[in-house]
């Protein structure tokens, strides 16, 4: 999982993690940035753009609104400024969510449960 403990997302992921005492690796992004190869996977599956967090305070900060980066150099900024990232990312094995997204979540835990 992929987050700065800021993050009310984030906070609440692990959480959610902690409760069915489920083991996660959690990258504080604040403290170590993610790999663009990383950032890449998630890309793949949602697009650049479902990484963006354009309503973050930094996305405005950096001025970014009227931006028009391609992929590639969003996902070098994204790996540089993690503040613009929707948070958590969260991966297990080769399945991925961005944001909060407990039902996907629930169904990973009772797959594992069965």
């Amino acid at each position: 999982m992929f987050g700065v403990r800021k993050s009310a997302d984030t906070r609440a992921a692990l959480r959610f993690f902690a409760e069915r005492r489920i083991k996660v690796h959690f990258v504080d992004l604040n403290e170590r940035a993610a790999a663009v190869g990383e950032l890449r996977r998630f890309a793949q599956k949602f697009g650049v753009a479902a990484l963006i967090d354009r309503d973050s305070r930094r996305f405005g900060e950096l001025g970014l609104r009227s931006a028009t980066l391609s992929e590639e150099r969003w996902l070098e900024k994204l790996s540089l400024e993690p503040l613009l990232l929707r948070m958590p990312l969260v991966r297990n094995q080769n399945q991925l969510t961005i944001g909060a997204a407990q039902e996907t979540w629930n169904a990973w835990y009772a797959s594992t449960k069965s």
